[in-house]
């Protein structure tokens, strides 16, 4: 068998995926054309969903906002169809459900009529939603008072005004308006974008990557979804601008498998800008995950593009000093990145005060029990109340809402009218995270929502650290017990697991698991006596 390279190696998902998924068969063709040996072939396609099971065809959403429309009636009417099918994690299709994975392609607003018309096979699976190609697009409210860093509601330039000011102003003219703007990572960890920038420069080693972060599958969040679909040329153009400061030729696009429309819209806008010269010396990428999760986390994602199990790395060092192949590689996901041509174009002080109570516009996703879901660009820092305005208002009473994704946990309505940023959310234990507002309205059951949550995190985590392996199964377990027997005793031992999972496990992942319970407790402690 000849050996293995690093490039070899990065291909191995591709080609199970090429070969129809994973079994033996598969693992030993593809170790005997890459040199990766077999059982290392076979760890890597059994650790992703979409590889590990080729004869499953239809998945169904089990994200929050989808079983709060009836995902789970749903797929058991596709088993009682005979449908080859089974649940899976958020679909980042929450402002449509419920959504259907078939094969690798979303279905939204899936309903029990179409499971029937499909007569058992999937191939004949169909949504009433898809437009005359085939596709769709999601809701987005345009924000009219003044444009904002994305303007979603615009149509792509590909005009490049800003990459071009980027070479006339410079390195120091460059990082001087991303330091004025207060640019900080729109994919939850809100670390200042020009600090990050500066760090990569500081590196000795000259060969540099940058990585754009559109692995989204965080249940409640949908926004790359659409920015990618709406505005590629945003997202091309503050790729590039980023890699020629860094002075980097490789530019990967990692996005999801199921993110088919958009890996085929930001192709396109690829080949666009590849035939008119827009980015010369920058060479663009894209890689299709394969359905996991935690390769959202960028070591993960980084060890995905290597070809290798989505498993976080310790740090430091950090991607910024040991990235994408042991080189320096810059990071941002999606909503970051295309802020860039509208900072520069315009200015870091009119990024900066685009904000009510933070620098900047902020793209939030609403869903849940609202009349317009979809994706909201507004100024950073509005109320819950005032999101659900743009949204068209409130279905029923206002319970509980999760403001920032599933990791940031619930809370209750009363706290309607605290400014969605991180430092506000902060203050009551809670986090903006990735912006993915879930509503809750009075009929739903609190001891539920977080079930269907840990449910998440259970089955997401890579199983690599033993705090989150087995607390993620524990916490889930102890409100299955507590939803059937209905005595507190079953939640007794939740928060000292909740706090070694906090301080023991190596990725966010773990640091987060246990918060939907923790916070529903705190809030509504009147579901859980």
């Amino acid at each position: 068998m000849k050996k293995s390279t690093k490039l070899q190696e990065s291909t191995v998902p591709e080609k199970i995926q090429e070969q129809g998924g994973l079994n033996s068969e598969v693992a030993k063709n593809v170790s005997l054309e890459t040199g990766v040996p077999a059982a290392d072939v076979y760890g890597v396609g059994s650790f992703f969903d979409l590889l590990s099971k080729p004869h499953l065809k239809v998945r169904v959403c089990t994200g929050l906002s989808c079983i709060m429309n009836g995902s789970e009636e749903l797929l058991d009417l596709a088993k009682k169809e005979k449908l080859p099918a089974e649940s899976c994690s958020c679909l980042a299709a929450c402002d449509k459900p419920v959504a259907v994975l078939k094969d690798r392609f979303v279905l939204p607003n899936v309903t029990k009529e179409n499971i029937i018309s499909s007569n058992g096979n999937w191939k004949n699976l169909k949504s009433n939603h898809l437009n005359e190609d085939g596709n769709w697009f999601g809701h987005i409210g345009v924000y009219k008072e003044k444009p904002l860093a994305i303007n979603l509601g615009n149509d792509p330039t590909f005009k490049n005004n800003a990459f071009k000011k980027s070479i006339k102003i410079g390195s120091e003219g460059i990082l001087s308006e991303l330091d004025a703007s207060g640019l900080q990572g729109r994919g939850g960890a809100a670390f200042p974008a020009g600090r990050k920038w500066r760090s990569l420069l500081d590196q000795k080693e000259k060969v540099r990557y940058v990585v754009l972060n559109a692995d989204e599958s965080e249940p409640g969040t949908f926004k790359d979804r659409e920015i990618i679909l709406r505005r590629p040329d945003k997202v091309l153009e503050g790729l590039a601008i980023a890699a020629k400061l860094i002075g980097a030729s490789d530019v990967y696009c990692y996005l999801r498998g199921e993110f088919q429309l958009p890996i085929k819209i930001l192709s396109k806008a690829i080949k666009e800008h590849k035939k008119k010269g827009s980015f010369p010396g920058i060479n663009f990428h894209i890689h299709e995950g394969h359905g996991a999760y935690i390769c959202g986390e960028e070591t993960a994602l980084l060890e995905a593009l290597e070809g290798r199990r989505g498993m976080p790395r310790l740090k430091p060092p950090f991607p910024t000093e040991v990235g994408l192949w042991g080189k320096p590689t810059l990071i941002h996901n999606v909503e970051t990145i295309a802020c860039i041509p509208a900072i520069i174009n315009n200015g870091g002080d009119w990024f900066n005060n685009l904000g009510i109570t933070g620098p900047g516009s902020k793209v939030y996703c609403i869903s849940g029990n609202v009349k317009n879901p979809g994706i909201y660009e507004l100024p950073l820092g509005v109320t819950l109340d005032k999101l659900v305005n743009y949204a068209g208002g409130y279905l029923g009473t206002l319970k509980a809402f999760s403001p920032g994704g599933a990791s940031s946990g619930f809370l209750p309505a009363k706290e309607r009218n605290r400014p969605l940023d991180w430092k506000s959310l902060s203050e009551v234990g809670s986090s903006l995270g990735s912006a993915g507002v879930v509503v809750l309205n009075d009929s739903n059951s609190m001891k539920k929502a977080v079930r269907e949550t840990l449910l998440f995190f259970e089955n997401e985590s890579c199983g690599q650290c033993a705090p989150c392996r087995i607390g993620s199964r524990f916490q889930r377990e102890s409100i299955d017990r507590y939803i059937d027997s209905n005595s507190s005793n079953d939640l007794n031992l939740v928060d000292d697991v909740a706090w070694e999972m906090e301080q023991g496990s190596i990725c966010g992942l773990g640091h987060v698991a246990s918060v939907p319970l923790t916070s529903a407790r705190k809030w509504f402690p009147e579901d859980f006596e």
